[in-house]
């Protein structure tokens, strides 16, 4: 019986806490003022984001809904700070994921002025 004690208390020390409130992408541009189709674009690759924190709801609809932990909110802003530190910018990297440029221009024209 101890054997077993031991091996289920050592489990149980390995387990974490896991955030189970998400967040909708719309929300998510919303909180951290960022534009909606830029944060779609993102989103469509999700190695841009930590495994686990970007998850696809499926509620009836073509679409579905993405949602974001708030460890993948962190995620999301890290990445776009990245991004935005790159040659190009925002720019390049809309470009290098074959966006419209139409969008390009409609996201470049809510980038903030530096």
């Amino acid at each position: 019986m101890e054997l077993g004690s031991r091996a289920r208390a050592g489990a149980e020390s390995r387990l974490m806490a896991r955030d189970t409130t998400t967040y909708s992408l719309a929300h998510v541009a919303t909180m951290i003022g960022e534009n909606r189709e830029l944060l779609e674009v993102v989103a469509a690759n999700p190695d841009d984001i930590d495994y686990g924190e970007m998850i696809y709801i499926i509620d009836g609809t073509e679409d579905g809904i993405t949602a974001f932990t708030a460890r993948g909110i962190e995620s999301l802003q890290e990445f776009l700070q990245d991004v935005r530190s790159w040659p190009g910018g925002i720019r390049q990297f809309l470009i290098d994921q074959e966006c419209n440029p139409d969008m390009i221009d409609r996201i470049i024209a809510d980038e903030p002025k530096s």
